[in-house]
């Protein structure tokens, strides 16, 4: 953190809990106090909660910030352009964004993924499934269902769960253990959009195992060739069961899925990847500051309420029946 660091405040919770300004410390000057919001240089507001921005106030030369990790077909206010025009700033994993904020792994991520030796291959079940989460805009609880109906799924979260992890729950820890005593892992994305590439297939290179994936039209530009099993491609579940099975019975063909492992990853993600080591917090900082020093006079003028005044009374009967501060 730097002296001239700008004030930036977190207005939002972080999905209801509050925004943990201890952890980026380092990477400029945060608050979580709405009592500085005038003072404040920028604003963050996590898009998810949205329902806790109706009683902001915009105060001249504040740059506002809309923030999240989420797919836009999630949460229909960041679909919204007469919500969405009033943010200056866009923090999300879309490539477009002012900060982008990729699910990518950064270049020693990537090689701490080859450097782990491949897990054996315990379970009969050949495909492991996480998912807890309720979001379906991709389709994938019906793809779930009709491939179970194939193939067998060990399913460890609390969607079509039919199976429980062995031994004490460590968190991510556990889960790549266990994908990783499968041949198979289901990487289901809960929407279809372009950049929205998460954690779920990585979880399943850094298992050890051959993801198959549901989701965004553009992954290949995120992930190495040959390095998954592309769900879309067939024309129904059974025709993909019948596929695993033939992978799992023919050696060769599976192994072929690790190939990518002993090359260099390809062009589309190494460009990408130089952005990642400085982290997206700090660019957010950064990027603030210049917007700041290209201002050639000093904003003035009264502060705004750019949702309206009924959504400002709406927000703070909200927050006072919750007994929220602010």
């Amino acid at each position: 953190m730097s002296s001239s660091d700008p004030l930036i405040l977190f207005y939002t919770s972080f999905f209801r809990k509050p925004v943990d300004i201890e952890a980026i410390r380092e990477e400029g000057r945060w608050t979580t106090d709405k009592g500085r919001l005038s003072e404040a240089a920028a604003v963050v507001f996590h898009i998810p909660d949205f329902q806790e921005i109706g009683d902001a106030r915009k105060y001249p030369g504040q740059y506002w910030v809309a923030w999240s990790m989420e797919s836009r077909q999630n949460y229909s206010h960041a679909t919204r352009p007469e919500a969405m025009k009033h943010f200056d700033i866009i923090m999300t994993h879309e490539a477009h964004a002012d900060v982008w904020t990729p699910y990518l792994p950064k270049a020693g991520e990537w090689q701490d993924m080859v450097a782990k030796p491949i897990a054996r291959k315990t379970e009969q079940a050949p495909v492991a499934l996480f998912q807890s989460a309720p979001f379906n805009l991709s389709g994938r609880a019906d793809f779930t269902a009709q491939l179970s109906r194939h193939i067998r799924i060990d399913s460890y979260g609390r969607h079509f769960n039919n199976r429980t992890v062995s031994g004490p729950d460590l968190g991510r820890k556990t889960k790549i253990e266990t994908i990783a005593r499968h041949r198979f892992c289901l990487a289901l994305e809960n929407s279809i959009e372009p950049d929205y590439v998460t954690e779920k297939i990585y979880d399943a290179f850094e298992a050890g195992t051959v993801p198959i994936y549901l989701g965004a039209p553009n992954v290949n530009d995120f992930v190495p060739g040959n390095s998954y099993i592309d769900a879309s491609a067939f024309p129904d579940e059974k025709t993909l069961a019948d596929y695993l099975r033939h992978v799992v019975a023919t050696p060769e063909e599976y192994d072929a899925y690790f190939a990518w492992r002993s090359k260099p990853l390809p062009d589309t993600i190494v460009k990408r990847l130089p952005v990642l080591e400085t982290p997206h917090f700090r660019r957010l900082t950064n990027l603030v500051r210049r917007k700041l020093e290209a201002q050639s006079t000093m904003p003035s003028g009264r502060s705004t309420l750019p949702f309206g005044r009924m959504s400002f009374l709406r927000t703070r009967l909200r927050r006072w029946r919750k007994r929220i501060p602010g």
